[in-house]
């Protein structure tokens, strides 16, 4: 088990159409042996939409990891001054999540996390799915490339003829990214063919 004795954050934000593949990620950072802590954006917090109420999403993120999502600045900000995580993902990661943290803003739960992440010097893990990462996020993409202890969940083009700035993390790495980023590697090859996603 890869991941015994760590504490992992996993920062939802509101890609609602991903949580179906991410949510099964959460369950295999538990079988690698770390514990989750789960932490929520407001629009997750409050947001109900065709793929799932906003409380059956924190009633399943209690199930699979034992904690209820932290899901305001107030209660994310000790995760920092405590060193709660070894590591903290952030997935689904929006472009607006990727836009905020490359320009250093803290205003939200999942920000203010990976801010007191790393504060602390420890990774944060990026696993995007955004409808303009190669468009109107391309610089923060950029600027999130060349910062230390970022590292991104491969990713790749999710439907090119008809989203051809859309990118998404390939979600099933998530356990394997986290791993080497504990070791302060960027999981490679960091660029990937994605298989085809419908839009939904």
């Amino acid at each position: 088990m890869r991941l015994r004795g760590k504490t992992i954050g996993i920062g939802i934000s509101g890609s609602h159409c991903s949580y179906d593949e991410v949510l099964p990620e959460i369950a295999r950072l538990r079988d690698e042996g770390a514990a989750v802590v789960p932490v929520v954006s407001e629009t997750v917090r409050t947001t109900d939409t065709r793929f799932t109420a906003a409380r059956m999403l924190r009633e399943r993120l209690t199930e699979l990891t034992g904690h209820e999502p932290i899901d305001s600045i107030v209660d994310a900000e000790p995760t920092g001054q405590k060193k709660t995580f070894d590591a903290f993902v952030i997935a689904p990661c929006t472009g607006n999540t990727l836009a905020r943290l490359a320009n250093a803003f803290t205003d939200g739960p999942v920000l203010m996390a990976a801010k007191g992440t790393l504060r602390n010097q420890r990774p944060v893990v990026v696993a995007v799915s955004s409808n303009d990462i190669l468009g109107g996020n391309a610089m923060n993409l950029a600027l999130l490339l060349m910062r230390k202890h970022i590292y991104f969940v491969p990713f790749g083009q999710d439907n090119p003829d008809e989203k051809p700035t859309s990118c998404v993390a390939e979600f099933r790495l998530i356990v394997d990214t986290v791993a080497a980023a504990l070791e302060g590697r960027q999981l490679q090859p960091m660029l990937i063919q994605r298989n085809l996603r419908p839009v939904r």
